[in-house]
C-alpha cells in the first residue's frame, strides 16, 4: 500500500485541509467592469448603454440579446431584468484628452498606466476607472462622479441643463447593498407602470363601446328625416285613394307604356315583325329541303 522502501510520509501529504480561497485581483476585477460589456465581455464601444442596476453592455450586444434570446451566451444572468430597448439608457459620455487607446506604445518598453481611461467627469476631471464613483441621469444619461453631485450641489444636469431628482441617479457598477437598492426602486417603477397600462387599455374599450352604441342608436337628425319620409309617402297614397275611378263608359283602350327607366318598347310575340323573327333558326326561312341538307347530322348541319 504504499510507504515501503524506508520512505516517511509528512503530515500535510497525508491530511488534506480546507482549499484556500483564490483571491481575485482588484485591479483584474476593476478592468473586467469598467472597460468590458457585462453581456458579451467584449471591449466597450461608443454607444454604451446602461441598465436600471448600473450595469454597462454595448448597444450592439443588447439588440442582439433582445432580438434571440434563445441562443446560448456564457453571460445571460445578466442581463434577464432586461425586457427591451427601453429597459436601457445611452449615456453621453465625456471623452479622456489623454487617452492615447490604440496609439499608445505597445512594444512593452515602458510602463503603462493600466488606471487610464477613456472617459472622464465634466466637472472635477476624475477618470472613470473604477477607483471612484460614478453615476448617471436616467433622464438624460449623463455621466458624473459622485463626487461631483456632492459638491455641486443642483437639480439641472450641468452637461445639459436639463432638470433631474434624486430618484433619477443610478450608480454605475455599486456594491452588492446599492444593485439591491436600484433593483428595489425597479421593481417599485415597474409595479407602477402596469395599472396606468390597464387603464389606458379601459379607456380604449370605452371609446370602442360608445362607437357602437352610436351606430346603433342614430341621432335625433336621422329619425326626424326617416319620419319625414314616411309622412310623404302615406300623403302620397291617400291623395292616390281618394281620387274618383273613370267611368266603364268612357274607357280608352290603354296601351302598354313603357317604364320611365326603360329605354325600348318591349312587345308579345304576336306583335313582332317578321324581320326580327328571321334572325332565329325556327323561323320557315331557316328550314330546309331534303336536297339542300347533308348525309351526315350535325349539331348545326348548315355545310352544303
Amino acid at each position: 500500500m504504499g510507504c515501503d522502501g524506508g520512505t516517511i510520509p509528512k503530515r500535510h501529504e497525508l491530511v488534506k485541509g480546507p482549499k484556500k480561497v483564490e483571491k481575485v485581483d482588484k485591479n483584474a476585477a476593476l478592468v473586467a467592469r469598467w472597460y468590458y460589456c457585462a453581456l458579451t465581455q467584449e471591449k466597450l464601444n461608443r454607444p454604451v448603454v446602461s441598465c436600471d442596476l448600473g450595469r454597462l453592455y454595448n448597444k450592439d450586444a443588447v439588440i442582439e440579446y433582445l432580438l434571440d434570446k434563445s441562443a446560448e451566451r456564457p453571460n445571460m444572468e445578466v442581463a434577464v431584468h432586461i425586457r427591451g430597448i427601453k429597459d436601457v439608457k445611452e449615456l453621453n459620455l465625456t471623452d479622456n484628452p489623454a487617452w492615447q487607446g490604440d496609439r499608445g506604445n505597445t512594444k512593452g518598453d515602458r510602463y503603462e498606466d493600466l488606471h487610464r481611461a477613456c472617459y472622464i467627469c465634466p466637472v472635477v476631471g476624475l477618470e472613470m476607472n473604477g477607483r471612484h464613483k460614478f453615476c448617471y441621469l436616467r433622464t438624460c444619461g449623463c455621466v458624473f462622479s459622485e463626487r461631483a453631485l456632492r459638491e455641486v450641489k443642483t437639480e439641472i444636469c450641468h452637461k445639459c441643463g436639463d432638470p433631474f431628482q434624486n430618484s433619477d441617479i443610478v450608480i454605475l457598477n455599486g456594491s452588492k447593498e446599492e444593485v439591491e437598492e436600484l433593483r428595489k426602486g425597479m421593481e417599485e417603477r415597474r409595479a407602477k407602470e402596469k395599472p396606468g397600462k390597464k387603464s389606458k387599455k379601459s379607456k380604449a374599450a370605452e371609446t370602442v363601446s360608445k362607437s357602437e352604441a352610436s351606430k346603433d342608436n342614430p341621432g335625433p337628425s336621422k329619425t326626424t328625416k326617416n319620419e319625414l319620409k314616411t309622412a310623404t309617402v302615406n300623403k302620397a297614397e291617400d291623395s292616390i285613394a281618394s281620387a274618383p275611378e273613370p267611368s266603364t263608359s268612357t274607357a280608352v283602350s290603354i296601351k302598354p307604356v313603357a317604364a320611365a327607366g326603360s329605354k325600348r318598347l318591349f312587345l308579345g310575340r304576336d306583335e313582332k315583325s317578321e324581320a326580327y323573327k328571321s334572325l332565329f333558326t325556327s323561323h320557315s326561312s331557316a328550314k330546309r329541303t331534303k336536297d339542300q341538307t347533308s348525309n351526315w347530322v350535325t349539331h348545326t348541319p348548315y355545310h352544303f
